[in-house]
């Protein structure tokens, strides 16, 4: 996931169909998303980049790094200050749907059903010439390209579902602060645990009045029920992102040499091993726990109270905001280091 400069957001996830997935060597979801927020100054010219990419380069390869092969298909979620689209991919065939009311999420499954607003050229064809379409019936894109009942998809209990509701539950009333809390859920399976652990969490503002900015929160270590909610805008001469930057190993990176992925080298950013430290000190002092969670949502309502003066006022102290999230991460790291040493 991420946003660029021109208020595109970028939201991806894996899903699996009757397409078989590729392991060799091509373009993973996250250069999809990274690819896409590079070249695209709006939500749809990011979808034309994914889609023209996809039929140049093609997806797949192993998205995990260590021994184990992990390789899916991806759906994205692509939206700018005027309009979303939902994307959903079958190895180089693809559907996407305007969002046009209401609310739209997209979880570990295909979810475009009859409502297509652009698709691949050959995408019927080739359902045809599998034998998942007659031609006949209604396309259905879930239905065709994976094993889905889509007449049962909202009434399944998975992540899809379940983040549906809680998006509908609030709909028309729909606050940053609800997204958040939307992505603090356990129960839901939205803030997942266990080997597939929610890794990082983010929530965009994107005004419809050019004149605001657009104020993208970012958490950078995982579960974001335990984690801090950091605003960044985007300003010239923003101050380098040092606590969240991941460490660099050139030549020695073992996913450039051949054959890939022979060793995992330790990749967390500053901010990411002092939030792990943090919490193994608080899951065995419940006392200390408190208080450093007191702390964190005490500094997240202070930031929550300085966006939303800079959204009413509709002034923006750019002096001040290159150094916004760096500082951020700063009064965050000071909070775990003050808790594992007192």
């Amino acid at each position: 996931m991420g946003a660029n400069e021109h208020g595109v957001c970028i939201g991806n996830e894996a899903v699996w169909g009757r397409e078989e997935v590729c392991d060799e060597e091509a373009l993973l979801g996250m250069d999809l998303v990274r690819l896409g927020l590079e070249r695209a100054d709006t939500a749809e010219k990011a979808l034309n980049v994914i889609v023209d990419l996809l039929e140049k380069y093609g997806q797949g390869g192993n998205c995990s790094e260590g021994r184990m092969v992990f390789s899916y298909h991806n759906s994205f979620l692509i939206a700018d200050r005027k309009e979303a689209w939902i994307l959903e991919t079958a190895g180089k065939y693809w559907a996407a749907e305007k969002v046009q009311e209401g609310v739209r999420n997209i979880s570990n499954q295909l979810s475009i059903t009859t409502k297509i607003d652009r698709e691949h050229p050959d995408l019927r064809n080739y359902a045809k010439q599998k034998g998942w379409w007659d031609g006949k019936t209604e396309f259905d894109f879930a239905a065709t390209y994976s094993y889905l009942d889509t007449a049962k998809m909202m009434l399944s209990p998975g992540r899809y579902c379940e983040g549906y509701k809680l998006l509908n539950k609030h709909k028309g009333n729909i606050t940053f602060e609800t997204m958040m809390e939307i992505l603090r859920d356990k129960p839901s399976g939205i803030n997942m645990e266990g080997e597939f652990l929610t890794t990082a969490s983010m929530v965009s503002i994107l005004p419809q009045d050019s004149n605001l900015p657009c104020i993208h929160f970012f958490t950078g270590t995982p579960d974001p029920e335990r984690s801090v909610f950091k605003p960044f805008i985007f300003v010239p001469n923003v101050s380098q992102l040092l606590d969240t930057s991941s460490p660099t190993f050139d030549l020695e990176d073992p996913v450039k040499k051949k054959p890939r992925f022979q060793f995992k080298p330790d990749r967390r950013h500053p901010l990411y091993q002092e939030h792990q430290q943090a919490l193994e000190v608080i899951d065995k002092k419940e006392e200390k726990a408190k208080t450093m969670l007191d702390n964190m949502r005490k500094l997240e309502k202070e930031l929550f109270k300085e966006m939303e003066s800079i959204l009413q006022n509709k002034h923006l102290d750019v002096d001040k905001i290159v150094n916004l999230f760096p500082q951020c991460a700063k009064d965050e790291i000071r909070i775990y280091k003050s808790n594992i040493s007192s």
